[in-house]
């Protein structure tokens, strides 16, 4: 038996507004309220509730043998229960199935993990207390900003009580294997080096063939059907237990339009796998359940799901980003000792990562996408902009502290 694992990630960032130098303590309100609002209303009616519509027909047309699995980040819930609580609603809807699961991560989308350890801590309980209060789920899968991942990073998850953790299915860390396995991270304690947390891998090639090649006319396998697509699938039948097929759920309706036939695809992909017998729709928490590691995998360096390189480079890898990233996490001890919730709650939002990706200077195929992602005229802007708000939030810091 092969479980289908889909999981999606749900995320939108606050998203700054201009900030000049000529605003530094002047002004400390930092995000684009309107810019945001519209936003997130466009892809709500492009693709949350449309999505999140399908997922429910097709959970009950299948009876629970569709089964999926959600991450939504904290900064989304707090935008959605602002500004769009019918959405919110949606997904409530979707946890009642009891078909859905719904992951734990870092509530800012943060890349704390990096930098600060009791950070990265309090954001993860943060998180997990808040989709305990929204969806009813005690969290058993742990997923970090972007399936950043290394051995250190699982050893932590298993020490907040997490039994499985996912991450790309990169050749750096496979070598010659499969990503179609269930594994077990390596470097935790245990009498072989090995920890009790369950490792899924993402099987990149399948998944990206919907999030970004479904709609480019230059693919060598364009028009990508459903009858195309499940016979892939299908064709990994004794390959391996598991095929993670794990996605942005913006590919429905905003990165991929509907007019491309996205939703009618997705609609009739349930349907031609499970046609197979021999294949199953499962959640992340279900599969760690049941199939037992076959191996166990070595992550002494980091990686993530973005890019050729899938490392760190779209967000640490330039000077930039390196500054930007040593500033904000370098506050960390000052605003927290200032016990003003105001400023804890700018600083967090600083955090997420989508600030450094827009400070990202990749060209080629991989600065395509950051340059259709990025809201700024170029990297050098994003940089300035977040540095001059930097400059307004840490003299705030420093005018509380002498108060």
């Amino acid at each position: 038996m092969t479980a289908i694992c889909l999981y999606f990630q749900v995320h939108q960032p606050w998203r700054l507004k201009r900030y000049t130098a000529f605003d530094i303590g002047r002004d400390h309100g930092y995000e684009d309220r309107e810019e945001n609002r519209r936003l997130l209303e466009k892809i709500a009616e492009r693709c949350y509730l449309p999505a999140n519509a399908l997922l429910t027909s097709l959970i009950r047309k299948y009876e629970g043998r569709f089964r999926v699995a959600l991450s939504i980040s904290g900064v989304l819930l707090d935008q959605l229960t602002m500004y769009r609580p019918d959405v919110l609603e949606s997904f409530q809807g979707l946890a009642e199935t009891g078909c859905v699961e719904f992951l734990n991560e870092t509530y800012y989308h943060s890349l704390s993990f990096l930098f600060c350890i009791d950070e990265f801590r309090a954001q993860v309980s943060r998180h997990r207390r808040k989709i305990k209060e929204l969806f009813g789920q005690d969290g058993k899968t742990f997923r970090f900003t972007e399936l950043i991942y290394n051995n250190d990073l699982a050893r932590e998850a298993e020490n907040l009580g997490y039994e499985v953790i996912l991450a790309e299915g990169a050749e750096t860390l496979l070598g010659d294997r499969s990503p179609n396995r269930v594994y077990r991270a390596s470097g935790n304690e245990g009498g072989n080096g090995d920890g009790r947390i369950k490792l899924l891998m993402r099987n990149y090639r399948l998944s990206d063939d919907v999030s970004f090649r479904f709609s480019n006319q230059d693919w060598q396998e364009y028009p990508l059907t459903v009858g195309k697509y499940a016979h892939w699938i299908h064709s990994e039948n004794g390959a391996g237990t598991v095929i993670n097929l794990f996605m942005d759920y913006e590919t429905f309706g905003e990165h991929q339009w509907a007019e491309t036939g996205i939703f009618p695809f997705l609609e009739k992909l349930p349907g031609e796998i499970l046609k197979h017998r021999d294949f199953v729709f499962a959640t992340p928490a279900e599969i760690a359940g049941t199939v037992e590691p076959v191996d166990s995998i070595d992550a002494p360096e980091l990686s993530s799901w973005a890019d050729t390189e899938r490392d760190l480079t779209a967000w640490l890898g330039n000077a930039m980003q390196q500054d930007a990233a040593g500033t904000i996490y370098g506050l960390e001890a000052d605003v927290k000792a200032c016990k003003n919730d105001d400023l804890l709650d700018s600083w967090r939002k600083l955090q997420t990562s989508d600030h450094f990706y827009y400070m990202c200077t990749k060209w080629f195929a991989d600065g395509d996408v950051h340059k259709y992602f990025n809201p700024y005229p170029s990297p050098y802007d994003a940089y300035i902009n977040y540095m001059n708000i930097l400059d307004d939030l840490s003299r705030q810091v420093k005018k509380e502290k002498r108060s």
